[in-house]
């Protein structure tokens, strides 16, 4: 690797970790905001996408002009782009949010986790191949992840809230669909496109969700926010979603989309440091085992899955 090629590797490096740390430190935003104010996920949901849609169209508007035409022109694609906005960046970022208001930003993330595990089932699935034997030891310390979290090593009790971890299930479970379902789309069109009018998309079907008690004729709040809690949620909105996106998009661009995935297990690491550092939470040893074997788990499977070229263009 000659020096040139070196920098960019590295500078790949830096940007792929900066975007999985301020995804962990949204996490940390939207459980502070749950602790200050009176708030409700479809609102958190609603700004962080709206807002950072709003920057991708300003982005996508100012380099990929053309290609954002074609895209929105395209019915075909403008659908999947619908199924993607609702059924994955909605859908995910919604019940991530909700998994946060329930239990806390570093065991959300790490449920969150759980959707390379299904991913990795129905990449085999649809092969018809068994898991690799990395892929087969990365499900075992999912499970063991989430027992330990779930349970605090007594299998006779549920230490989380039943809630949190119903949201932190159907959240990693929306993940494998963020994940799988866009590939032809990025594949033709570019990654950073598809990422930013399906989160525009997302933003619209996450503002109707919040208004939506307005319909049957309940009144839709909105949350008494001071000066803080606009700061808190404008860098959700700004850092945690269209940062962090951008810089992790461009990173695993540079350096390949399997150093990507690795360098991605930054988020559970940064959600828990933040959470713990930041907002005073505490975490037993059975969690801190939990997210290690978590994180662990990521390593695996993304090794197993073998060096790949990316075909998407940027």
């Amino acid at each position: 690797m000659g020096k040139g090629s070196r920098e960019r590797f590295l500078f790949g490096v830096v940007c792929a970790l900066a975007g999985g740390a301020l995804w962990g430190f949204s996490g940390a935003c939207s459980q502070y905001l749950f602790a200050h104010y009176d708030i409700d996920a479809s609102f958190i949901t609603a700004a962080r996408m709206l807002g950072s849609g709003a920057l991708f169209l300003v982005l996508l508007l100012a380099t990929r002009r053309e290609r954002l035409v074609a895209m929105l022109r395209d019915r075909a694609s403008f659908r999947r782009l619908v199924f993607f906005g609702v059924f994955g960046l909605f859908a995910c970022q919604f019940s991530y949010i909700a998994s946060i208001g329930c239990t806390n930003a570093g065991t959300a993330t790490v449920l969150q986790s759980l959707g390379t595990v299904w991913v990795m089932l129905a990449a085999c699935a649809l092969a018809k191949k068994p898991p690799r034997v990395g892929e087969a030891l990365g499900l075992v310390l999912a499970l063991a992840a989430t027992f330990l979290i779930a349970t605090q090593g007594d299998p006779s009790s549920l230490a989380l809230p039943a809630a949190g971890l119903a949201w932190g299930l159907v959240n990693s479970l929306t993940v494998a669909i963020y994940i799988m379902y866009p590939k032809r789309l990025m594949f033709v069109w570019g990654t950073l496109p598809t990422t930013g009018i399906g989160m525009a998309i997302g933003g619209v079907a996450a503002g109707i969700a919040w208004a939506a008690p307005a319909v049957w004729g309940s009144a839709v709040v909105m949350p008494a926010l001071d000066a803080m809690g606009w700061f808190v949620l404008a860098a959700i909105a700004v850092l945690g979603t269209f940062a962090a996106f951008t810089l992790y998009l461009h990173g695993v661009a540079l350096v390949g989309p399997v150093t990507g995935s690795l360098l991605g297990a930054m988020e559970p690491v940064s959600a828990t440091v933040f959470a713990a550092l930041w907002l005073g939470t505490s975490f037993t040893g059975y969690d801190w085992a939990g997210f290690l074997l978590m994180v662990s788990m990521i390593l695996f499977v993304s090794v197993a899955g073998g060096k790949e070229k990316s075909t998407a263009r940027r």
